[in-house]
């Protein structure tokens, strides 16, 4: 039991950083000067971290759950 609490960690942690990753690779994409007055600002760099943390998490939260959804499909049938 021990050991698939710390696999669970293990997999959640590299999905969350995973995801957060990829939030601030898609976020880098959009044209932050039609939205923001300084959009090199420390501030809106602040922001966009923030934003792919949020954004990341959230993919990352979604994740996890429908793998945890989907390995309990097999109680459905036992």
């Amino acid at each position: 039991m021990g050991n698939d609490m710390g696999l669970n960690a293990l997999v959640n942690i590299v999905l969350s950083l995973a995801c957060i990753g990829l939030a601030w690779w898609a976020l880098q994409a959009v044209k932050w000067d039609l939205f923001l007055r300084r959009p090199d600002s420390p501030q809106a760099k602040l922001l966009i971290v923030f934003l792919a943390l949020l954004v990341g998490s959230n993919v990352a939260a979604f994740l996890a759950d429908y793998l945890g959804w989907s390995l309990l499909l097999h109680t459905l049938f036992s």
